[in-house]
């Protein structure tokens, strides 16, 4: 890696020979001591003997080392040439350099390392991940830094220093072919979002730019997109799966987790109705909680008609906590930061019959498991799947079922 194209040239950069890389960290970088201090590497394989050169920063009030793999003295049989000119540089990818084989078993890792500081979680058997059927061109939607004279590009999470890109090897080909529309003739925003429709060939490209050079239109405040043949209304602030085909595979793989004669399933943390939408055949009613004004609004738009469905508005922990119903399969799908405490206690002491638990983050997810065993139910299942290759993000479909007394 060039680290002059990394750090500024006043960054104060070290260099240590002959470091071995000992595991993967929860970000996806790779691991070191040295000198009684740990070093997270980025571009490394665990196993592997490296040289690198090192910056100390500050995240708070806690001190950073990170490393970028200058040279491989010992290299790990799954490293391969990283196909993207940006990969250090841009570090939106961690794992270009690893055989996609191979992250699978590292994805595998992280979500073991994870589970097993809980004792009571530590022998619940991991199923393999699920690998994506693409490896590259999957992302359905891409967030840009803009900078000087209309620069499209992204933020180093490291040296935080701004690369400019002519493409990204993880979006969709559109994408890729709209970054090249827009290069150099953007600088009326400071950031910009363009999501895609794979099923669909919708789009969005926000904010509104209104150059007498773009040939494209902007600003929309919604679009399009389909999963099994469901189509979804998706507005601007409105979460949606960035990998279409592995969306699909995910919802599949919920879908297989639900009992025959289900009555009623809680979708929480339902957004625009993705899960309620397409499990709607599998169960006689269902009740969608969404807090998000404008996710509700394209929810029941989404809806189309299917009358087993009601929508409400409001905080997870709030509702859970208000109905007064036998829930038969509760769907949980929140945020990275996982359930709010209170969400929990909701479900403690109104237990459903089964819980599936999708989750993106395998240290959130673990804190909130631990929990929810310790009470009344059990886990049985936990499958990942891969929805973002060439990154150490997975995520999981962990199923729990209420402990009969």
């Amino acid at each position: 890696m060039d680290i002059g194209k990394i750090f500024k040239p006043t960054v104060n950069i070290e260099k240590i020979d002959n470091l071995e890389l000992l595991g993967i960290t929860s970000n996806g970088d790779t691991y070191a001591n040295y000198k009684n201090e740990t070093i997270n590497v980025f571009g490394g394989i665990p196993g592997e003997t490296v040289s690198i050169y090192y910056h100390k920063f500050n995240k708070g009030k806690k001190q950073i080392i990170s490393g970028f793999v200058e040279k491989v003295i010992k290299e790990s049989p799954y490293r391969i040439t990283a196909p993207c000119n940006y990969f250090g540089q841009c570090t939106g990818c961690q794992w270009q350099h690893i055989e996609y084989s191979h992250q699978l078993t590292l994805k595998k890792e992280i979500i073991l390392n994870e589970i097993n500081k809980y004792p009571a979680l530590a022998k619940t058997k991991i199923s393999d991940v699920i690998p994506s059927e693409s490896e590259f061109n999957y992302r359905n939607h891409a967030r840009f830094t803009i900078r000087d004279k209309g620069s499209i590009g992204f933020i180093n999470r490291i040296s935080r220093r701004f690369i400019k890109i002519e493409n990204c090897q993880l979006m969709n080909n559109w994408i890729n072919k709209t970054i090249s529309q827009l290069q150099n003739k953007v600088q009326e925003t400071s950031q910009m979002s363009i999501r895609y429709g794979t099923n669909s060939n919708d789009w969005l490209i926000q904010p509104k730019l209104n150059s007498n050079r773009i040939n494209l239109s902007t600003g929309q405040s919604h679009y399009t997109e389909k999963l099994l043949d469901k189509t979804f209304r998706i507005g601007s602030p409105s979460f949606f799966q960035v990998n279409t085909t592995q969306a699909e595979k995910l919802i599949s793989l919920v879908i297989s987790k639900l009992n025959t004669n289900t009555n009623l399933i809680i979708d929480a943390y339902a957004g625009v109705g993705t899960f309620a939408i397409t499990l709607s055949e599998f169960a006689k009613n269902i009740i969608a909680i969404e807090e998000s004004k404008s996710a509700l609004k394209d929810a029941i738009e989404n809806i189309n008609n299917i009358e087993n469905i009601e929508f409400i508005q409001g905080k997870t922990e709030d509702i859970l906590a208000s109905l007064d119903v036998q829930v038969d399969t509760l769907i949980l799908d929140p945020p990275r930061a996982g359930c709010h405490v209170d969400t929990l206690k909701g479900i403690i002491n109104n237990p459903p019959e089964k819980i599936i638990y999708v989750s993106c983050d395998p240290k959130t997810l673990m804190r909130d498991l631990e929990l929810l065993t310790q009470s009344n139910f059990k886990l049985i299942s936990l499958d990942p799947i891969d929805m973002f290759p060439q990154t150490h993000h997975v995520e999981c479909v962990a199923t729990l079922l209420k402990i009969k007394n």
